[in-house]
C-alpha cells in the first residue's frame, strides 16, 4: 500500500501463534464433529466450503463487468477466504480493508437507523473498491479501474454476493 506521500507501507496482519498448528481439544459443547470449534456462521463447515463454486462466482463477476481487476471474499473479521486478484494486489490487506469498510458502513447504518449494511463504494483517483455483504459473516470486495461502469457493478455484484452467501451457508446447489 502507498501512503499519501508515496512511501510504501504494509498493513499489520495476524500471524499464527507458535504451536497454533497443534490440535487443540475443545469442550464437547464447543466442538464440532471434527473436534474443532463448530463454525455457526458457515454451516457447510470450513472443510466443506465449495471453493470451486465460489471461484466460479468471482470469475463470472470479472468477466461480466469490464474494469473489474479482481475480487476478494473475506469474513467480517477481515480474514481472507479466497480471491482472484492479480499478483500485485495483497488479498490479505484487501480482506482487512473490506472489513474496515464494512465496520464504518455498519456504524453509519446503525447511527442513522437505516438498517443493516448492504454495500459501500470507495472511489480513489485511479479506481474503486466496492464492498458487499455476502450474508451475515462474509464480505465480497470488488476492485475496479477508474473506467469501470459502477452502475453495472451495483446491478450484478449484489446478486453475486447473495450466491456467495448461499454457498457459504451450504444452501446453494453447486
Amino acid at each position: 500500500m502507498s501512503t499519501l506521500d508515496g512511501r510504501e507501507t504494509t498493513l499489520p496482519r495476524r500471524v499464527p501463534e507458535p504451536g497454533a498448528d497443534q490440535v487443540t481439544e475443545f469442550p464437547p459443547e464447543q466442538a464440532g464433529t471434527t473436534g474443532q470449534p463448530s463454525a455457526p456462521d458457515f454451516p457447510a463447515g470450513p472443510e466443506r466450503v465449495p471453493h470451486i463454486a465460489i471461484d466460479a462466482v468471482l470469475s463470472e463477476l470479472r468477466l461480466l463487468i469490464p474494469g473489474v481487476l479482481g475480487c476478494v471474499l473475506g469474513g467480517v473479521d477481515g480474514m481472507l477466504i479466497t480471491h482472484n486478484l492479480p499478483d500485485d494486489a495483497d488479498p490479505w490487506d484487501l480482506a482487512a480493508l473490506a472489513a474496515t469498510t464494512f465496520g464504518v458502513g455498519r456504524q453509519v447504518g446503525l447511527r442513522l437507523r437505516q438498517g443493516a449494511f448492504r454495500e459501500s463504494t470507495v472511489r480513489n483517483q485511479d479506481g474503486y473498491l466496492s464492498v458487499y455483504a455476502a450474508g451475515p459473516s462474509a464480505l465480497l470486495g470488488v476492485v475496479g479501474t477508474d473506467a469501470i461502469n459502477v452502475a453495472r457493478l451495483h446491478l450484478h455484484a449484489p446478486t453475486a454476493a447473495e450466491r456467495l452467501a448461499a454457498l457459504l451457508a451450504g444452501t446453494a446447489r453447486q
